[in-house]
């Protein structure tokens, strides 16, 4: 049975109390990664609020638009380069599985599910595709009842928090955090007076509902409650698109309705002007939110939640239990429309058909029958010489490949290190081009065995120092940036933005700029560029990682460990691995070539650096599936004619 409303809003004080405290490092990454693009936001019922509040701080906070779509339109409208994020506090219903389903197998570049439950159905698919960021955020009241209360207030909370943390200062979520503290202390002086300000409301058949930017999720919230306890007939508009029209209805059903108004610091002068044009008549209740933009948003859910609760009694309903007819069950579980798979012109296995689309970037099924044949050929060549070549070592490279770039200063996960150690026990030699230093040494020695530490070679800031893992003293991090690096290095520090909204590491032969929250990668690289033309630096080299751009001499390259291994071994194959293989990306170099496989990113070449995994993997948990379809005999490494198909 569902709870009664008034138990759920009694525990809105401690859900709050959670959402202050909770741990939000994972939210606050995934916040940050959804900086770098459009957003869209994707819920039903209660999430869809949600969903508005996901876009209203992704606008404020990072100037990106950002859309809110439900799960039918994911479907319908398969939007590209934008961040997506899917909101569920169940994580069961059927809509937002299928949206989960859709998103994934189109692999974007991020996809963020937010939910309440972690042993949902939801959160159990996004786990077996690791690059999504599940977020889990259980609120402490447990199971919302027939409405989302407690749940959504958690969420937008937690996200308002993760925002403002992110992109604003701790004295920012303080002053918010106090407002809303404030409305939810009992006996406030506030709550009380809207309590009484909308009594006179509900009386009246229609309540029209105005309000502002700020306010918009509250009023978006109230509206759904509403609806869907069956509490009255609300309609929405915010100021100014009530003067366009929406107010006619007042003119001809003024005696039959109330209007209540969400009213903040932001548009308070544009409120009492258009209120005082209200005929007479009508009565007018006003719900007062004061503070930053951000407190006026959560504020207004407050005040959502509340009204929601009176006009409820006032109506006899108990919004949290109002009853479900039958055909409401029925209408719950309708699964979404079967969108019927385009035939391709060209037959492909699923993973041909995944592989074409990252190497084309665009759909199979939206390919001529040429077209389609041409990448089908290439791609069927590419395997083949795959296939059939054995080789002595495997160079990975490390950010993004060995470990997840969202958590790259963790150790490398166990299941990567048993695969390494069962190269190394077959005689195979593994090498590792990474644009980072000492810091790579140190964890790599903290999981894998002394003993195959010498017969690791290891090539740091992208191939500047190269050792085995054995060599404590490589790399050399007190060295002075070389002649090359050494102006531009100084330059680069004096750049007024650079040195507001970048760390910046020089090293000997190499610069790392890793951008802070307030500046997005295509910027930071567009300054960078900026600087080596204005200083007219010459033998310079620059590539993108999946979290810095970095800076290097000419004589510098990924390619140089492949080098190191040539003297070492001898004329050999070298199968090397890496995620960032579009130039300007990092691995651009070292995946160029046949004997190459891209994790992520792939180059436009179709002769090298395709990305062959199974469709929704890419990352770790692709490499993982490479390095374990290889066969290891008589220290030579090698796919079986039946992999990668």
């Amino acid at each position: 049975m569902a709870k009664p409303y008034a138990t759920e809003i009694a525990s809105l004080e401690a859900t709050f109390a959670w959402a202050k405290t909770e741990d939000i490092a994972n939210l606050k990454s995934a916040v940050r990664s959804a900086g770098l693009f459009p957003l869209q936001a994707i819920g039903s019922g209660g999430s869809l609020t949600a969903a508005h509040a996901v876009v209203s701080l992704h606008q404020t906070f990072t100037g990106r638009i950002a859309t809110v779509s439900t799960p039918l339109d994911v479907a319908a409208d398969p939007l590209v380069g934008v961040s997506h994020w899917l909101l569920s506090a169940g994580g069961g219903n059927v809509d937002i599985i299928s949206a989960a389903k859709t998103l994934l197998a189109r692999e974007p570049r991020q996809l963020a599910v937010m939910c309440g439950r972690s042993d949902s159905p939801l959160a159990d698919l996004c786990r077996q595709h690791p690059f999504v960021d599940l977020l889990i955020a259980p609120p402490p009241a447990g199971k919302d009842g027939f409405l989302a209360t407690n749940s959504l207030l958690g969420f937008v909370s937690l996200l308002a928090r993760a925002y403002t943390l992110q992109f604003g200062a701790k004295d920012d979520w303080d002053t918010i955090a106090a407002i809303v503290d404030q409305l939810l202390a009992d006996g406030n002086d506030a709550v009380a007076s809207w309590r009484g300000e909308t009594e006179k409301l509900w009386s009246r058949g229609t309540t029209l509902l105005i309000h502002g930017p700020t306010t918009r999720v509250g009023a978006i919230d109230l509206e759904s409650k509403f609806t869907e306890a069956a509490l009255g007939n609300l309609q929405l508009a915010d100021y100014r698109n009530f003067a366009h029209g929406r107010h006619h209805w007042l003119a001809k059903r003024g005696a039959i309705s109330g209007v209540l108004a969400l009213v903040s610091d932001h548009d308070r002068r544009l409120a009492e002007k258009t209120l005082d044009l209200i005929p007479a008549e009508v009565p007018i209740a006003v719900i007062d939110l004061s503070g930053p933009p951000v407190a006026a948003m959560l504020s207004s859910l407050l005040a959502a939640l509340r009204i929601t609760e009176w006009v409820g009694t006032a109506v006899g309903i108990d919004p949290g239990r109002p009853g479900v007819p039958d055909f409401g069950r029925k209408l719950y579980n309708l699964p979404l429309p079967r969108h019927k798979k385009t035939k391709l012109a060209v037959a492909l296995s699923p993973r041909e058909e995944a592989a074409i689309n990252r190497k084309a970037g665009k759909a199979p099924a939206s390919m001529d029958a040429d077209e389609l044949a041409r990448w089908k050929s290439a791609l069927t060549t590419y395997r083949k010489q795959l296939l059939n070549k054995r080789f002595s070592a495997v160079v990975f490279d490390y950010d993004g490949t060995l470990v997840d770039t969202r958590h790259r200063y963790q150790l490398p996960r166990s299941d990567i290190i048993d695969e390494l150690i069962r190269i190394l026990k077959s005689s195979g030699r593994v090498a590792i081009a990474t644009g980072r230093g000492s810091s790579v040494r140190k964890d790599l020695r903290a999981v894998l065995p002394t003993e195959y530490w010498s017969e690791i070679l290891i090539g740091y800031y992208n191939g500047a120092e190269i050792a085995p893992l054995s060599d404590a003293a490589v790399p050399d991090g007190s060295a002075a940036c070389c002649p090359e690096l050494s102006g531009l290095a100084n330059a680069l520090q004096r750049h007024p933005e650079l040195a507001t909204f970048t760390e910046q590491t020089n090293r000997q032969f190499q610069i790392t700029l890793q951008s802070k929250a307030d500046m997005g990668e295509g910027r930071l690289w567009d300054i960078a560029h900026q600087v080596i033309m204005a200083t007219g630096s010459s033998g310079v080299k620059v590539t993108r990682s999946s979290h810095s751009v970095d800076i290097v001499a000419a004589s510098v390259s990924k390619l140089n460990v492949i080098g190191r291994l040539k003297k070492e071994l001898g004329p050999s194959s070298f199968l090397t691995i890496g995620d960032r293989g579009r130039w300007p990306g990092n691995d651009y170099e070292l995946l160029h070539g046949e004997d190459t496989l891209s994790v992520d990113e792939t180059s436009v070449d179709p002769a090298s650096c395709w990305n062959l995994a199974d469709a929704g993997q890419r990352g770790v948990q692709a490499t993982l599936e490479y390095i374990r379809l290889l066969e290891v005999v008589d220290g030579q490494l090698g796919f079986s004619k039946d992999a990668l198909k």
